[in-house]
């Protein structure tokens, strides 16, 4: 395959790699949705490769859901569910009677958005959360896990953790949704969301991740760690984000 060298090799199965440049060229608009992917005569020639690997490679692209297509057909790229995200948009407060600000973007795109809540428990978190929260080393939080979805597809698995003295006695230590989302709720009780620090990072998906998100292979996820800061730099909740990398691009902006 074009690219290989002694100090670079990439050791993935060929079927892996020839998925991977497909893939990255469906995702960054090379192959456009409708479009017809080349031939298998042309992928073999182009991958040096045998049918039978082009076709394997071919299959993981539909079960990621980006082409269709049956034996003797041709396949296409389908219109995929990518979505570009911008952070800062949903730290900031509902308006008054609005919903959370992530379900009223999905809905803008026409999508179909909703919020499964898993789980509310007191319990330990990971170690870079609890750090981040100041814990001490048997401290825990209450934590409130949920699954984001999109037309019924999850997306995302969050999992966010809060001070006991700030939570415990409010609706985030109970096992039901909080109008607005969490910055309304954490406005009103005097701590207002003023400074968010994300830390993104590429992991490969744990066993929770990968059942939760119904993860077509072994892509990777996008994890992000978000401390959000209130009053006198308090951090106030920590949250652990995990995308399914091949549905989600993120998009910062500076001036």
């Amino acid at each position: 395959m074009p690219g290989d060298d002694e100090d670079g090799f990439d050791r993935r199965p060929l079927h892996e790699r020839i998925a991977a440049e497909l893939r990255d060229e469906i995702l960054g608009g090379e192959l456009e949705p409708g479009a017809s992917l080349p031939s298998t005569a042309r992928l073999t020639e182009r991958f040096r490769a045998s049918n039978a690997t082009v076709q394997k490679a071919v299959q993981v692209l539909k079960d990621e859901r980006l082409v269709v297509g049956r034996a003797g057909a041709a396949v296409t790229v389908r219109a995929h569910r990518q979505q570009t995200v911008r952070p800062a948009d949903f730290g900031r407060p509902a308006g008054p009677g609005e919903p959370y600000r992530w379900l009223t973007e999905a809905e803008r795109q026409g999508r179909r958005p909703s919020i499964r809540l898993v789980e509310v428990a007191e319990a330990r978190p990971s170690r870079d959360a609890a750090v981040a929260l100041g814990l001490a080393d048997d401290g825990t939080a209450v934590m409130r896990r949920q699954i984001l979805s999109h037309d019924g597809d999850p997306m995302e698995m969050v999992t966010s953790y809060y001070p006991l003295d700030l939570a415990q006695g409010t609706a985030l230590a109970e096992a039901r949704r909080v109008p607005g989302g969490t910055p309304v709720l954490l406005a009103g009780l005097g701590y207002p969301p003023l400074r968010t620090v994300d830390r993104v990072s590429a992991r490969v998906p744990t066993q929770q991740q990968y059942e939760a998100l119904r993860l077509p292979s072994d892509l990777p996820v996008l994890r992000t760690l978000r401390v959000v800061y209130s009053v006198g730099d308090r951090p106030i909740e920590v949250t652990v984000m995990v995308k399914a990398s091949h549905l989600y691009e993120l998009q910062y902006e500076f001036d």
